[in-house]
C-alpha cells in the first residue's frame, strides 16, 4: 500500500469516482478504487495504474483487504446515499480514517455525517448555489 499521507480509497467507480481517482493519481497520490461491478473499472481507462478492488465496501472483509486502516482519506461516491453513509461511518468509526467524504443526493441526510465529522458533498446543494449565482451574475429574468 502507499504511504499513509498519500493513500486514498475511492468507493464507487461511476463517472465521478473514476474522475476523482484519475485526478488523485495524477496528483501523485496512491489510489485504491472499490466497486461491486468489475465492468465499472473500464471508466478508468487502460492507463490507470492505481489499485482496483472488486467487492462490497460495506463489508469489513473488503475494507480490510483494501488496507483502509492505512488510508489517509476515503471518498464514498456510489449512486446510493445509504451505502455512502454506511461506508463513510465505518471508515471514520472503525478504521479511524482521518479524512472522510461522502456524496449524498439528499441534502437533508448530511446532518448525520456532520455530527460524525464526515464531510458531505451534495450535488443538489452545489447545483442550487451555482444556479443562484448564475442568475444573479447574468441578471437573467425569472
Amino acid at each position: 500500500m502507499a504511504k499513509k499521507d498519500t493513500f486514498t480509497v475511492v468507493v464507487g467507480c461511476g463517472r465521478l469516482g473514476a474522475h476523482i481517482a484519475q485526478t488523485l493519481l495524477g496528483s501523485g497520490g496512491g489510489v485504491l478504487v472499490i466497486d461491486e461491478t468489475r465492468d465499472s473499472f473500464r471508466k478508468l481507462g487502460a492507463t490507470f495504474d492505481g489499485i482496483l478492488l472488486c467487492g462490497d465496501a460495506t463489508d469489513t472483509a473488503t475494507l480490510d483487504e483494501a488496507g483502509i486502516g492505512s488510508a489517509s482519506a476515503l471518498i464514498a461516491v456510489t449512486g446510493d446515499d445509504n451505502i455512502n453513509i454506511m461506508v463513510a461511518q465505518m471508515a471514520k468509526a472503525l478504521y479511524n480514517v482521518p479524512r472522510v467524504i461522502a456524496r449524498l443526493y439528499n441534502p437533508e441526510r448530511s446532518i448525520i455525517n456532520e455530527k460524525l465529522g464526515i464531510g458531505t458533498i451534495s450535488p443538489v446543494l452545489l447545483s442550487t448555489k451555482e444556479i443562484e449565482s448564475a442568475l444573479n451574475i447574468d441578471e437573467v429574468p425569472v
